[in-house]
């Protein structure tokens, strides 16, 4: 399947702006382990080696990375082949989930202290190491029912997901959504939102995870394998798109008018739109730490009348929102992890282990 660039506008928020010689360890300073790209092309060329510790301004925190997710972004930006759009420079850290401690704090964080566990999407990246900057619009505290490595899931595909469904589409009770790769990172986390949010959820996946859309909550699991989707789904309010081409192209005579799709992976067809009378946008997530902290105009069934806004810790610690990790490497084997998420085929989401929580204590 061929990829359109535009998919990549979604990740112009993930660009990662390193200075040369930044990534590279220096005499006298402080080193940590990590994962660094000093050329363009495919995961063979990452390299686990020593880096400089970095050190926080005045608006940042330091962490002590327990365990960061890997993204389909991730092989992407290694690649380089769009480094031009995402102004990326060499060498450079890939890794924009992180789940850790905080181990230093700048003089103007007034949110987080040292010793608090936490997990951040991280708009510039570096999670792939020891040790991560942050600010405290990227990092949230860490869902106490959550182990380090499933925290490190939840930042980046959580976000995609709210952010779509809510902020983009405004999904509400009633209506009937469509998620196009249900089982995946972003797809898992908004089958469960949509849920949530008292939506008929629809979702599609191959055979082997049929079962994980139905523990999930949805209500019809396609097998995208056996059956069209657009055999079964008519008149759908919104649909999320996150496989694109094709699978997109098909979308937009099932969607009801006046409805709306958001694609991660491309720009919607203004022609297409137009003809059904339907509205579409294309899929830009953001680092929030107040959306990692708070989903907001959730309405909990329970309190129909008296309408909350809820955490997402606390979402996942009712277990209203399950965290689908499918494998977990130690850190040397970034290069692995990259090389399955350029497949688009993950169950949930892969993590890379960087150290024990039990050696997680603030220094």
């Amino acid at each position: 399947m061929r990829i359109s660039p535009r998919w990549f506008t979604i990740w112009r928020f993930t660009a990662l702006i390193v200075f040369a010689g930044s990534a590279v360890a220096q005499p006298g300073k402080e080193t940590m382990k990590a994962i660094v790209v000093h050329e363009y092309g495919g995961p063979d060329l990452l390299k686990y080696e020593d880096a400089p510790v970095p050190e926080p301004k005045e608006n940042e925190i330091l962490v002590r990375v327990i365990a960061s997710g890997v993204n389909p972004a991730d092989p992407l930006i290694i690649s380089g082949k769009y480094a031009k759009e995402f102004g990326t420079h060499l060498p450079l850290i890939p890794g924009y989930d992180v789940a850790g401690v905080v181990v230093k704090s700048g003089a103007k964080i007034t949110k987080l202290k040292i010793g608090d566990p936490v997990y951040a999407y991280v708009l510039w990246g570096g999670g792939w190491a020891d040790y991560v900057l942050a600010t405290e619009d990227e990092a949230a505290p860490k869902p106490k029912s959550l182990t380090y490595i499933d925290a490190a899931a939840v930042p980046l595909a959580a976000l995609t997901a709210w952010q779509a469904l809510v902020n983009t589409a405004q999904l509400s009770a009633g209506q009937t959504v469509l998620i196009h790769g249900g089982s995946g990172g972003v797809g898992s986390f908004a089958v469960q939102l949509a849920k949530v949010r008292g939506a008929k959820v629809i979702a599609t996946a191959s055979t082997a995870n049929q079962d994980l859309l139905k523990e999930l909550g949805t209500d019809v699991a396609i097998d995208y394998t056996k059956t069209k989707f657009e055999d079964v789904v008519k008149q759908a309010d919104v649909v999320l798109d996150t496989v694109g081409g094709d699978t997109l192209a098909r979308s937009y005579p099932i969607i009801k008018k006046g409805g709306m799709v958001t694609s991660l992976r491309s720009r919607p067809d203004q022609a297409e739109l137009d003809k059904y009378g339907i509205r579409g946008a294309p899929m830009a997530v953001r680092p929030n730490a107040s959306e990692l902290t708070m989903i907001g105009q959730l309405i909990d069934e329970k309190k129909i009348n008296n309408p909350d806004l809820f955490l997402i810790g606390q979402l996942i610690d009712e277990k209203k929102i399950r965290v689908i990790v499918s494998q977990v490497l130690p850190l040397a084997d970034a290069a692995k992890a990259a090389r399955q998420a350029e497949t688009h085929h993950t169950r949930g989401k892969i993590v890379l282990k960087i150290r024990d929580e039990a050696t997680s204590k603030a220094e």
